[in-house]
């Protein structure tokens, strides 16, 4: 049994990803930004020992800085950065807005790389140190032909540039990276009209999380194994 560290689990692809990892037998711990508002994960929390809820907003410094003080008898063998936001459906040229696209910045490819900084003593304990950040297609520069969505994708870039870095930097302290595309799945993001369902992505996930190691580290993978240009 091994310890995932799970963030954004309140819905979609992180309560799947809780689902399935407790299913396996797993110890997960899952964060999300408002616990009163997560229902159908503490429905699961009511059910499972192996199951720890706690909160977290990556917008705050003060709750990315206190997780890893809550989690200082822990040992994270898998981290799993899933959280992240969209941002404006209607972020094309002409109609971007400064803040809008700082917000998304920093939730999806910021975040991701200061609460990586503050677990890094929980994780170097493990003997698996595995990192897997959940990232987009439409972070590619190579794949995008058809523009606009200036926000997202350029946050999804950046959070896969950050994490290419990462994989080289971490490399001879044993840790194993990777950067996972879902697919396009029918979530509250996704919309009804997505190809697969959140089952269909995240068991492909997993397989791919536990075929990660030092070897493939730092690839840019669909959820099928399919390699993405960067």
């Amino acid at each position: 049994m091994a310890v995932y560290l799970v963030t954004g689990t309140n819905r979609g692809i992180g309560l799947e990803f809780v689902g399935q990892l407790l299913a396996r037998g797993e110890q997960v711990i899952a964060t999300c930004r408002d616990v009163d508002k997560a229902a159908d994960l503490m429905k699961l929390d009511e059910r499972h020992t192996n199951l720890e809820v706690l909160e977290l907003d990556v917008t705050k410094a003060d709750s990315l800085t206190n997780l890893p003080k809550r989690l200082a008898d822990h040992t994270i063998d898998v981290f799993i950065n899933n959280a992240g936001v969209y941002g404006p459906r209607d972020a094309n040229f002409g109609n971007v807005n400064g803040d809008d696209w700082g917000q998304t910045l920093h939730i999806n490819a910021v975040a991701p790389i200061l609460l990586t900084q503050l677990l890094l003593p929980l994780l170097s304990a493990s003997k698996l140190k595995k990192l897997v950040y959940i990232t987009s297609k439409m972070g590619s520069v190579e794949d995008n032909s058809g523009g606009g969505q200036y926000i997202y994708r350029s946050s999804k870039a950046a959070l896969n540039s950050a994490v290419k870095s990462l994989s080289i930097d971490l490399a001879d302290q044993g840790f194993s990276v990777g950067l996972l595309h879902p697919g396009w799945v029918k979530t509250d993001m996704g919309g009804p009209n997505a190809w697969i369902d959140t089952q269909t992505s995240v068991s492909g996930m997993l397989k791919l999380i536990d075929e990660l190691n030092v070897q493939n580290s730092g690839r840019f993978l669909a959820y099928d194994g399919k390699t993405i240009p960067w």
